[in-house]
């Protein structure tokens, strides 16, 4: 009927794990959890026996917002969670030594403190613990005896801070070992959209090329999730002096993933262009559909030797090829679909070998036909 809605698509949950793979999933957090006991073990027998803190339950807290912080924001986020905590407990004493404790006083602490934050300038987690260092005031009544509360906070987000950031430091994840799980499937996604593309060219179904074009544009998320994991890699390389000697190799990783993501991209307009191309009833001929079967096989050798720059010559001899058969590939036929097709290859393969380490002067001197 013409008046009858369409059904409503509920979203897909995610699949049901079995009991083995919830404890293998928690077991590969090993690391995690070991930083998570040591630093927040650490940081309250330091408050509480050294420094002789009653109520020394911010700097364990500190430590976990410091261990499970986003990835990239480490570096940075002692110094916010300091700034952050130094505003609430400034805001929140001077509240409290006017109002004193209570419910429509914790509201106003809160209000106040905030506002007192944003106007200063501070953004997310200093933002997040200003609120939270007034709340925790307002609402926790010191013990007898105990010292300057606010002092007491501010120590506190330091020591907890501190013990996280030493754990990430001394217990450290394999930043080459991490990138390169994010870096190969990618690869290996944009060998067999290549390979996709190669076959809707000789058998002229441009469905076969939409198909590879909905795989590409699916990719995105993997290389948002590679690029966090890069952002996380290269923090630790760089902090970390169990890991210095990755500094390297992480670097390497992380400009190949630049330059994969870049050569997804020209995949996706490929795909796009070949597509049209079929639809117009133009066919690709045997010269171009070669030249991407080069181009698949270039990447698949590029990435077999991923870990080994010194193997990278195969991949680049055929990647080359695949743009000397695409522009052969003009002489037979000039169309604008057919010279916008020989076009992404070429900037798909130059991608490919950017990513191999070709500077740019060698790759015009290589790509010269």
């Amino acid at each position: 009927m013409s008046g009858e809605r369409p059904a409503l698509r509920l979203p897909q949950l995610p699949p049901r794990l079995t009991v083995r793979q919830r404890f293998a999933a928690v077991g590969r957090r090993w690391r995690q959890l070991l930083r998570l006991a040591a630093a927040t073990s650490a940081a309250y027998a330091i408050s509480t026996h050294l420094l002789g803190h009653e109520q020394a339950f911010f700097a364990p807290v500190a430590a976990v917002i410091v261990l499970l912080a986003g990835v990239g924001l480490r570096h940075r986020l002692l110094v916010e969670l300091v700034l952050g905590v130094a505003v609430g407990v400034l805001v929140g004493e001077l509240l409290i030594l006017a109002t004193g404790r209570g419910a429509w006083q914790l509201a106003l602490i809160v209000v106040l403190t905030f506002s007192a934050a944003v106007f200063m300038g501070l953004k997310g987690v200093s933002l997040t613990q200003a609120a939270n260092s007034g709340v925790l005031l307002a609402a926790v009544v010191p013990a007898v005896g105990a010292d300057n509360p606010a002092m007491t906070r501010f120590v506190d987000s330091l020591v907890g801070g501190a013990c996280g950031l030493a754990m990430v430091l001394l217990l450290p994840r394999n930043a080459t070992r991490d990138i390169d799980k994010e870096v190969r499937p990618l690869l290996e996604h944009l060998e067999g959209i290549l390979e996709q593309v190669a076959r809707a060219l000789r058998a002229g179904d441009a469905a076969q090329a939409d198909a590879a074009l909905e795989r590409a544009r699916g990719l995105q998320s993997q290389v948002n999730s590679a690029s966090a994991t890069a952002a996380a890699a290269t923090e630790v390389a760089h902090m970390s002096p169990v890991r210095w000697y990755q500094r390297t190799e992480v670097a390497r990783y992380a400009q190949v993933l630049v330059d994969i993501d870049n050569a997804i991209r020209d995949a996706r307009v490929l795909a796009r262009r070949v597509s049209s191309m079929l639809r117009m009833g133009e066919t690709g001929g045997d010269e171009l559909c070669e030249a991407v079967e080069c181009l698949a096989r270039g990447v698949q050798i590029f990435e077999a030797g991923l870990s080994d720059p010194a193997a990278y010559a195969r991949a680049q001899d055929e990647l080359v090829e695949s743009v000397r058969l695409a522009v052969g590939a003009l002489t037979d036929q000039m169309t604008l679909n057919r010279a916008a097709v020989v076009a992404q290859v070429r900037s798909l393969a130059a991608d490919v070998l950017f990513a191999s380490g070709m500077s740019r002067d060698e790759l015009d001197v290589r790509l010269n036909f």
